[in-house]
């Protein structure tokens, strides 16, 4: 066995310090072993290493070869488990998971022992008008506890001079009562009174003037939750200076607060398994993914447009291994008005045969459909189930593996997690805008689009009177913990836009604009594309 490298053994000594542990010279070599196992996942070794050792039974901090060399064979053998069955099949399983938005867990936040609890039981369709008050008060309370860790709002722990000066404590809309000079306070935008807004949080509700008030990034709409900074005058209205939303926390915070909490959906993957994923993530450099929204079944050009793309990536080296069919799936709304279902029902069997007659995408490829604002369904509201059976059985025959889920669903590539969602969103927000944004930062709509979802942690924070969502799953429009990458399929321009670490693109309007995206999972790289003329 080779001797570690410097680099290796003052890592290792460093990580087992801040555990508590230190390391003799046999332990350190034999630690140094299990990590050269995962070249490409170091770091996740180390950490599965240290999380296992924690668990053991130690007579001592200081450990020795035998103490590090049975957790490590501990880990050899759970994964050589999962080697051993079917490395194809588990592979190809654990790579890609589909979430349907309606199989999402609900998670409910206890602000008095500071932890989220798992709902249980089932959840209606048509909510009571409790549910819809549980809708805002979960939204807000998942903001307020991302908050709380903020460095600039959390509350300091001894009040002094220093701290009083840089804190920005979080006061109530009821204990605003009697206070003077500058306060921060975070709530809901709510209109309670026509023409004039209110700020609403847990405790109550006082009227806001943010005719001069400086802001942030991002579309400020009613039912948005902000943080503002102003001071409460005397006629009762509070002036705000400078808001913004919830300031953003990092993916990795998230999760190290939420183990073993399944937010994503698809189930909790096994800390061994995790490291496994990591690893094969990170050599899946062919995996591509091609996204087209707006695929008109009923538009011969549309489809012709379809088949030149198919052709293309049918005749590459690797095919992509999953395409994302995003609706509209016809250039008319399927409303009461619409009487055409038979026909749709041939053409999505149309679409079944061309994607049949590429042998090597029928074999190697997996298509993923999902329904657009105006494609058939019960309703409107958000999340829309998936495309109705009666219309998908024909491409069925021909694609037996072909998947239909919900708007919008989650996918989990072996350990990342992106999110799918199509509804022309940046023409709503910007009709409901109540303040111009601001040009200070970005002009570009969809960069102030992206800003507000994200420090939102929801994809749709409009009204409920503009876009319905069903009460008792909103939570499946929910981005917490934020996942790595978000696809929201829009009918207006082709974008893409990396912010804090996230990924997020509008693939475009395929009929209208003959645009498409590429995304490859393993290096988060973005290709937007178009086909010429």
């Amino acid at each position: 066995m080779a001797a570690p490298s410097a680099a290796t053994r003052r890592k290792l000594q460093r990580k087992f310090r801040l555990r508590g542990f230190t390391l003799k010279v046999d332990a350190l070599e034999e630690a140094a072993a299990f990590l050269d196992r995962f070249p490409d996942a170091e770091d996740d070794a180390l950490d599965l290493l240290l999380d296992e050792l924690d668990k053991e039974p130690l007579q001592s901090s200081i450990l020795d070869r035998d103490a590090v060399r049975r957790v490590v064979a501990l880990l050899v053998e759970a994964e050589e488990a999962l080697d051993v069955a079917s490395p194809a099949a588990t592979s190809a399983r654990s790579a890609l998971r589909v979430v349907d938005a309606f199989l999402v867990p609900r998670f409910h936040y206890d602000p008095i022992k500071k932890v989220f609890y798992e709902h249980t039981g089932r959840l209606a369709v048509h909510g009571e008008a409790g549910d819809k008050a549980s809708l805002y008060r979960d939204r807000y309370q998942v903001l307020l506890q991302r908050l709380s860790r903020d460095k600039y709002f959390s509350k300091p722990a001894f009040d002094t001079v220093a701290t009083e000066h840089c804190s920005c404590e979080i006061t109530s809309v009821q204990s605003l009562i009697g206070c003077t000079g500058r306060r921060w306070i975070m709530g809901v935008i709510s209109q309670l009174e026509e023409r004039q807004f209110y700020l609403e949080d847990l405790t109550g509700a006082v009227p806001i003037d943010l005719s001069n008030a400086k802001i942030t990034s991002g579309f400020f709409v009613e039912n948005t939750v902000i943080v503002a900074e102003g001071e409460l005058l005397s006629n009762g209205i509070f002036q705000v200076n400078t808001c913004g939303f919830p300031p953003l926390e990092d993916r990795e915070a998230s999760v190290s607060l939420l183990m073993g909490f399944d937010f994503f959906g698809g189930g909790v993957i096994p800390t061994e398994e995790t490291l496994r994923l990591s690893s094969l993530k990170k050599k899946a450099v062919n995996d591509m993914f091609v996204i087209l929204s707006d695929v008109w079944l009923d538009n011969p050009e549309t489809m012709e447009k379809l088949a030149v793309v198919l052709d293309g990536y049918d005749s590459v080296e690797v095919v992509p291994s999953l395409f994302v069919l995003m609706g509209n799936f016809c250039s008319r709304p399927c409303n009461l008005a619409f009487n055409s279902f038979e026909e749709l029902r041939f053409q999505f069997g149309k679409l079944g045969e061309m994607i049949a007659a590429r042998s090597r995408l029928k074999e190697h490829s997996r298509f993923l459909f999902i329904p657009g604002p105006d494609d058939a369904g019960p309703s409107k509201a958000l999340p829309r189930c998936a495309l109705p059976k009666y219309l998908i059985e024909e491409l069925q025959k021909h694609i037996p593996n072909s998947i239909f889920v919900s708007n919008p669903c989650r996918v989990k590539f072996y350990t990342q997690e992106i999110v799918f969602f199509r509804q022309d969103l940046l023409y709503r927000m910007r009709r409901s805008c109540l303040i111009p944004p601001t040009t200070e930062e970005t002009s570009d709509p969809f960069e102030h689009l992206v800003a507000t979802i994200t420090h939102q942690s929801h994809l749709c924070p409009l009204p409920l009177t503009v876009q319905p969502i069903i009460w008792n799953y909103d939570h499946c429009l929910r981005l917490y913990p934020t996942p790595h990458t978000i696809v929201l399929g829009d009918k207006s321009e082709q974008k893409a836009f990396k912010y804090t670490g996230i990924t997020c693109f509008n693939p475009g309007s395929f009929a209208n604009d003959s645009t498409f995206a590429a995304y490859r999972p393993c290096t988060k790289e973005v290709e937007l594309s178009a086909l010429e003329g």
